[in-house]
């Protein structure tokens, strides 16, 4: 019996590994710890408890009680101590998304994904299944170029699986017309990459490259897609005018009315870094009616639209939108911000929902939850956030072209105004705390002995405390030092518009009461055991209050993690397994799964 985990610290986050480890008065190796926790007579009430997090790499522990408490009254029924429990802490599950860091998290944030985002073209779950009759497209955004770099490029493919392509390829980047770049390094490339080539995404010549262009533009690429979306709409309200239909009346939450276009816009977008480091966009766009009197149904868009208009729409609003990002000392006028050329950078495809299509729902909901789980991974680069002590591990302005671009989302991103020394700062004269002589206030007419009136203060105080709160900085680079680890792109990696599908709250509290009724006969059967998914209680007249506290992050012993893993492994094993018995027999693809094609 092997875990399917690794077991050993990972050098990806500082002082947290797999598993942490604490000093045993048993110095057994990791098989020796497993079976003494194996033989001891709670090993399967262990088990048990551990069960929420069994999977998770390195599972968070809680410690404190949880009060069982009567609503109304307030009168405690229960009171539990996880003192009482197996070794004396809660395990659950870290949720982190990245495949690299929790495998386990990963594969069921992976699976709640492509539950949400193909919910969104379907229905169900509480979307309704009208969706499926409206226009929808899979599309692709991308960066521009910011530099020559080693590509793959095959005009046209014979294989039949795309994930084991063997295609020749054409030659990388073959030009006769130039020989050397400006600093002396070769211009061409005559090879014909494979596809697991190691230079694939990297520059020709590392100084020709502009490392900063691009970590500006991924620091901007989420304002962009914003501004794409709003252009879209915008080019569809006026055809929907140029078609003579009606814009509709809506009451708006503070009880204005207002005319709003018959159409908007639903999404599901996730992002994916490419090779040599920049972001783009895969999203799932779906055309929607307005209900005059529902702001949160959807309904069809009127008769008339179609997927050629979305189509359309989408290549308008990537033709027209770019900005310039604000001035920076190094770059006084900005940096273009736009998207990569219309016939290379965009691609738009209609989505099947009948299953016989180019595209269909199953394969870009499969395709796009498989993304959602990567990050940095493509490019060799794998770390937590970095500060002033760790950049320079990984920042190098003459080093490789990750290192560049680290260099360069800390080098860009330095606070650009000159603090006032500390000598030459005026001082504030403030006067001395203490009573003074009994006065009225003009205002309100308190009488107090404070030299400022309280009653106006915290009236003054609770207007502030209304307002928007302000930036905390005016340098709008500076969020460019702290996502550097990420190459500048600090975005969410998958985002959705409000009415495109469900939330992933609900999944997880839809996945929670599953399991907590799947297993309810086992837990009356064993009233001392404690899950964490029993912290959310569906019984109106009780109310479970917890004063949990952290404990530690990782499991006790390598052994506690064999066990574990291997366990929560051979449980995915036999759930996989029994989904593609299903689909197999019901002639579908599983669910949460990419197709080949994609």
């Amino acid at each position: 019996m092997a875990s399917t985990l690794d077991l050993t610290p990972r050098a990806t986050a500082r002082g947290v590994g797999s598993n942490a480890d604490t000093i045993s008065v048993y110095d057994y190796t990791a098989e020796g710890s497993a079976f003494h926790r194996a033989t001891k007579p709670d090993y399967f009430g262990w088990l048990e408890h551990v069960r929420a997090a069994a999977g998770c790499t390195r599972p968070i522990r809680l410690s404190g009680q949880l009060l069982t408490v009567e609503q109304g009254t307030g009168r405690v029924l229960e009171q539990r101590h996880t003192d009482a429990m197996p070794d004396a802490a809660i395990y659950t599950a870290c949720g982190n998304r990245r495949a690299i860091v929790c495998p386990s998290c990963a594969h069921t944030y992976q699976r709640d994904a492509f539950q949400l985002l193909r919910a969104g073209l379907i229905g169900g779950k509480g979307v309704p299944e009208t969706v499926a009759q409206h226009p929808a497209v899979f599309a692709t955004f991308t960066a521009p170029s910011f530099g020559t770099v080693h590509t793959r490029a095959i005009k046209r493919h014979t294989c039949g699986n795309r994930k084991r392509c063997d295609c020749r390829a054409e030659p990388c980047h073959a030009r006769r017309d130039t020989g050397l770049c400006p600093h002396g390094r070769p211009a061409v490339c005559w090879a014909r990459h494979e596809a697991g080539d190691q230079v694939l995404g990297q520059p020709l010549c590392l100084d020709c490259y502009d490392h900063t262009h691009q970590v500006v533009w991924n620091l901007f690429s989420g304002e962009l897609w914003h501004r794409t979306k709003q252009a879209a709409e915008r080019w569809l309200a006026k055809l929907a005018r140029r078609r003579g239909i009606p814009r509709v009346t809506v009451v708006t939450a503070s009880g204005n009315i207002r005319k709003v276009p018959p159409v908007r816009l639903s999404h599901g977008k996730v992002a994916e870094f490419q090779a040599r480091g920049a972001v783009h966009f895969h999203a799932l766009v779906r055309l929607d009616g307005v209900h005059p009197t529902d702001p949160t149904a959807v309904i069809p868009p009127p008769a008339g639209f179609n997927v050629a208009d979305l189509d359309e729409a989408i290549r308008a609003a990537v033709e027209q939108v770019a900005f310039t990002s604000p001035t920076h000392p190094d770059q006084p006028g900005g940096w273009p911000i736009a998207w990569g050329d219309p016939g290379k950078g965009l691609d738009i495809r209609p989505i099947s929902l009948t299953g016989g299509g180019e595209v269909t729902d199953s394969m870009v909901a499969g395709y796009l939850a498989k993304y959602a789980t990567k990050s940095t991974e493509v490019t060799g680069h794998r770390s937590v956030r970095l500060d002033a002590d760790t950049i320079g591990d990984y920042a190098d302005p003459d080093g490789d072209h990750t290192a560049r671009l680290i260099d360069a989302c800390w080098h860009t991103g330095r606070p650009t105004s000159t603090p006032v020394p500390l000598s030459e700062r005026p001082r504030e004269h403030r006067p001395r705390p203490g009573f003074v002589k009994r006065w009225e206030c003009p205002d309100c007419g308190t009488h107090t002995r404070y030299a400022a009136c309280p009653v106006c203060v915290a009236q003054r105080q609770a207007a502030l405390d209304a307002e928007p709160t302000k930036p905390a900085t005016t340098n709008p680079y500076a969020r460019l030092r702290r996502w550097a680890h990420m190459l500048g792109f600090g975005g969410h990696f998958l985002t959705k518009a409000r009415r495109y599908s469900v939330t992933f709250q609900l999944l997880r509290d839809t996945r929670v009461t599953y399991r907590r009724h799947e297993h309810q006969d086992q837990a009356d059967e064993q009233p001392g055991t404690l899950r964490a998914v029993d912290h959310l209680d569906e019984d109106d007249t009780t109310l479970i209050v917890g004063t949990l506290t952290f404990a530690g992050v990782g499991w006790h012993t390598t052994g506690d993690a064999l066990l574990a893993n291997t366990a929560a492994a051979m449980a995915r094993e036999r759930r996989t397994t029994g989904r593609e018995e299903l689909a197999h027999e019901l002639g579908t693809t599983p669910a949460g799964t990419a197709p080949a094609a994609a």
